[in-house]
């Protein structure tokens, strides 16, 4: 433990001595923020919606049809059909559904008498990309559904979705903190870690820890342990700057505190296990570069930071479930965002923390210890 904790110390010492990197790597996510919350925009495509058709009638018959029509169609959305309006609306604060839709058992009876009919609409709003395309693809499909129907009073055959936001009103640029605070970690393993190793290599000072009875197992594991440190660091600051520029309110109850903390230092572990795995052998600082770069693409984009991940090609939706930044922001969200229960983040922590344990053990048995 005293050699593990003296590679720590040295690797910390070298960024008392240049804080404009880590200043840097502290702003660029923040400007990102900024950038993307006032500029993106899409169409989205394979949102996932829960149906629940009570109605056995005329009415429920042709809403299933039309539903299907915009599933079939433009591709909106992709409908899963239960029986349980309770297991929707569920479905929908756990992340499974982007919105539940649910037809009440009298729809066609008010549809037949022009009495108001009306389908529930429960969406997940804090993305509200996809609550406003869910309302706008259901809102247009069942729109003229009543016309067929012979009204008792003119114009009231006319079905209208009512909306249910499940959450609390979210601003884009509010849905975008899970990701940048991902970003920022990933940032942070950039800088720290494996870079620093491969700094030494390329400078030929390597050989000061070389020459020491250290392990193999004693670098790598302090590395990580130093970068954790100061890539925690900087994460913490990123979230605290994007909440308070965002004004996103936060639950501090100690629970909530509590799985953020395991979340990020999960998250910032897991990275820099697999930069090490990664660039463990690597000569030139030049390769860490590229290679980041290239990461940074492939991981972020398709975490679902800044786009659902159900628009995704199949494809890119399978490279999501191996993606530690798309449960890193998914955990973010649920708990930032959503104020979900801990137990719609537990598949996300046993995937980094396996993650974690997986990279940073093939990082260790990976690593050469010579020149």
């Amino acid at each position: 433990m005293r050699r593990v904790l003296a590679v720590i110390e040295r690797d910390v010492r070298k960024f008392s001595r240049n804080p404009v990197i880590m200043l840097m790597a502290v702003i660029m996510p923040i400007l990102y923020l900024v950038i993307l919350g006032n500029s993106f925009q899409g169409t989205l495509k394979g949102l996932p919606v829960a149906l629940v058709n009570q109605d056995a009638g005329e009415g429920g018959r042709r809403l299933n049809e039309v539903i299907a029509a915009v599933e079939a169609g433009p591709k909106t959305v992709r409908v899963v059909r239960l029986a349980d309006p309770g297991a929707a609306v569920a479905g929908v604060r756990e992340g499974r559904f982007k919105a539940a839709i649910l037809v009440p058992a009298d729809f066609s009876r008010r549809m037949a008498l022009g009495t108001g009919p009306e389908v529930g609409l429960f969406v997940d709003n804090t993305d509200a990309i996809s609550a406003n395309s869910v309302t706008a693809a259901l809102t247009s499909a069942v729109g003229g559904l009543g016309e067929a129907f012979v009204p008792v009073r003119p114009d009231g055959s006319r079905v209208a979705p009512r909306r249910v936001d499940l959450y609390r009103s979210v601003d884009y640029d509010q849905t975008l903190v899970p990701g940048v605070v991902v970003m920022a970690i990933f940032m942070g393993t950039m800088i720290t870690g494996v870079f620093n190793l491969v700094m030494d290599r390329f400078l030929g000072t390597e050989e000061s820890i070389l020459l020491t009875p250290v392990t193999k197992a004693d670098i790598v594991v302090g590395l990580v342990v130093a970068g954790f440190l100061v890539t925690l660091a900087m994460a913490t600051i990123v979230l605290v700057a994007s909440v308070a520029i965002t004004r996103l309110p936060v639950d501090v109850s100690p629970s909530r505190i509590g799985a953020l903390w395991a979340i990020l230092s999960l998250a910032t572990l897991g990275l820099l296990s697999m930069m090490f795995l990664l660039l463990g052998r690597a000569t030139h600082p030049r390769m860490v570069g590229v290679i980041s770069g290239f990461l940074n693409v492939i991981l972020f984009f398709p975490s679902g930071a800044v786009y659902p991940v159900e628009s995704f090609p199949g494809w890119l939706r399978t490279f999501s479930g191996i993606n530690p930044e798309y449960y890193a922001v998914h955990a973010l969200k649920a708990i930032l965002i959503k104020a979900s229960p801990l137990s719609a983040v537990a598949r996300d922590v046993g995937f980094l923390a396996a993650f974690t344990a997986a990279t940073l053990t093939l990082a260790v048995v990976s690593f050469r210890r010579r020149l």
